[in-house]
């Protein structure tokens, strides 16, 4: 029996999720909010590899904040500011988009670099921009001293993307 087999596993997100995803994608397009998305869909955009995720990982400029909680809000989203210097979170029933505009720590604030640097693609039907290699290889890095460890999400982006960073 394989270790992985014995772990909890999140489930895949179901069909409905995926569609009201894709309406808050929808919805920040529409309204012209200037968004990247991160994270595991990020990781699928740089190296290749898809995995099942429990969210969806936005990142907006802090002076954009309150224009994309109020998007989601209208999509039906129950939005909150969960910490006042770097994440607020969009509810759909028990599962949520991540809306980051700065580091855990502090220190890294999402800002217009992150935008000039990043790549096209689509997400769920919807063009979205995708957050820079290096900006999520450093918030990825970042993971590793908190409640879980991205390293090998650290080792694909350099990997994938190293000679290109």
């Amino acid at each position: 029996m394989r270790l992985a087999s014995l772990l909890p596993q999140e489930p895949a997100l179901n069909a409905a999720t995926l569609a009201q995803f894709a309406n808050a994608l929808r919805a920040l397009n529409e309204r012209g909010v200037p968004y990247l998305v991160g994270g595991a869909y990020a990781l699928k955009h740089y190296c290749g590899i898809n995995r099942d995720t429990k969210d969806v990982d936005l990142f907006v400029e802090r002076s954009q904040l309150d224009r994309a909680l109020s998007a989601l809000e209208d999509a039906g989203f129950r939005t909150e500011v969960v910490f006042s210097h770097w994440l607020a979170k969009a509810w759909v029933g028990d599962r949520f988009i991540d809306v980051i505009f700065g580091a855990g720590n502090g220190f890294g604030a999402v800002d217009h670099g992150w935008f000039e640097y990043s790549e096209p693609d689509v997400l769920l039907g919807v063009p979205v921009r995708i957050c820079p290699a290096e900006e999520t290889l450093c918030s990825k890095a970042f993971v590793m001293e908190r409640e879980r460890y991205d390293g090998a999400d650290v080792n694909h982006l350099l990997l994938a993307r190293g000679d290109r960073f």
